[in-house]
């Protein structure tokens, strides 16, 4: 390998790492309510359909925010977006801390979601700009196996400083400077994920036009895809272990972790996923597969005669289908993109992910409070496949 090959691979992982670290941050912060949902149903007597409007909240802020962050980082840049979004972090992590009641849940998150919102805009904006071409399908399974480890990082987190301090409210100590932290090192690493924003896009490239983007029929069904895939992520994520708890009538705890397990097998399909996008596999056969494997196992471990072992196992099995489809739905996102609309393209198409967790969470909070369990697991599974259907329509349209 050549000197500057070797330059440009160590360019490269430097500036995929870097991203990596702050999508995987990200999605640690998406959990940054959720696991102590039951602690508050007893300190402050809240409902789970009360629970699943915080994560609405969340989620509602981010979708905003994240499609009218895509127009900020075309114009100003994706670094600055990402440490103001730490810094949310720290001040939604204070304000958890701090509260007193459903009003100060609230609050922080909103907080929180704003914090989430540049991220998936500013991110593939830097690795689209960054990364060379024959490393970006890699680049696109870190991204999305970060998160996944961000996500399964969150509850781990949160239960070792209750056990370590004997208190709730010390969690909130630990992600502020978690959020610090990661503020600290993206700064002292800048350079790394340095973009050029784009000021005065070019008149030649029509859809680069400030609104033009929003007439192509691929924008609109990768949103679609988005919504319906996170959609059922929310149930799983949120209540997954209250479901299984009350199928298996367990306590709460013996199912705590099935989240955790269901993140990093999403993780390992990720990786794998990343393997197949490199080699050019079909993509909307790829996603099909994976998803219908996913749906499949979710059906199956509603099932109450399963023992408690299989029946969180196969919901944990289940993250390998559809981190299978992570890296080919984010390959789908770029060649829906034109060139100088990057930024808004994906600001506005993941928005699709928080609008999806915002209007299905309350729903899968009734179906507890309303005594179906198994409603979780076979609603999730319902959305993948209507995202499935999604992912073969969208294929038919692409930029490139």
């Amino acid at each position: 390998m050549s000197s500057l090959a070797l330059s440009s691979r160590r360019a490269d992982v430097h500036t995929i790492s870097l991203i990596g670290l702050a999508h995987g941050t990200s999605h640690f912060f998406h959990l940054l309510l959720p696991p102590l949902f039951p602690v508050f149903t007893h300190s402050f007597g809240l409902s789970w359909a009360q629970l699943g409007l915080l994560v609405s909240v969340f989620y509602g802020v981010s979708g905003v925010g994240q499609a009218l962050a895509g127009f900020v980082v075309d114009r100003h840049g994706a670094r600055p977006a990402l440490l103001a979004a730490m810094a949310c972090f720290a001040l939604a992590s204070v304000t958890a801390g701090t509260a007193q009641g459903y009003a100060g849940l609230v609050l922080a998150a909103a907080l929180a979601g704003l914090g989430n919102a540049p991220f998936h805009p500013a991110d593939f904006t830097i690795l689209n700009q960054r990364v060379s071409p024959a490393r970006l399908g890699h680049a696109f399974s870190v991204h999305g196996i970060s998160g996944n480890l961000g996500w399964s990082l969150s509850p781990v987190f949160a239960l070792l400083v209750m056990q370590a301090t004997g208190h709730w409210r010390w969690v909130y100590a630990g992600t502020a400077m978690v959020a610090l932290t990661v503020m600290a090192v993206l700064w002292w690493q800048r350079a790394a994920i340095e973009d050029h924003p784009v000021s005065h896009p070019s008149r030649a490239s029509e859809p680069a036009r400030t609104f033009d983007f929003l007439r192509l029929p691929s924008v609109w069904l990768c949103f679609s895809f988005f919504f319906f895939t996170t959609a059922a992520l929310a149930g799983i994520q949120n209540f997954a272990g209250p479901a299984l708890a009350r199928i298996h009538e367990v306590d709460a705890s013996q199912t705590a972790l099935v989240v955790t397990g269901y993140m990093l097998c999403g993780a390992l399909g990720m990786l794998i996923g990343g393997f197949m996008v490199a080699k050019g596999a079909q993509l909307e056969r790829h996603i099909a597969m994976a998803l219908s494997a996913g749906g499949a196992l979710l059906v199956a471990s509603s099932w109450s005669g399963w023992p408690l072992a299989v029946a969180l196992g196969l919901v944990m099995v289940a993250g390998v289908g559809t981190g299978l489809a992570g890296p080919a739905r984010d390959m789908l996102v770029k060649r829906a993109a034109p060139p100088g609309a990057t930024g808004r393209v994906y600001g506005t198409v993941y928005s699709g992910l928080d609008i999806g967790f915002a209007l299905s969470a309350p729903l899968f909070g009734l179906f507890l409070d309303h005594q179906w369990p198994a409603g979780v697991m076979l609603g999730a599974a319902a959305l993948l496949g209507l995202a499935l259907g999604s992912a073969q329509v969208v294929g038919r349209f692409s930029w490139r």
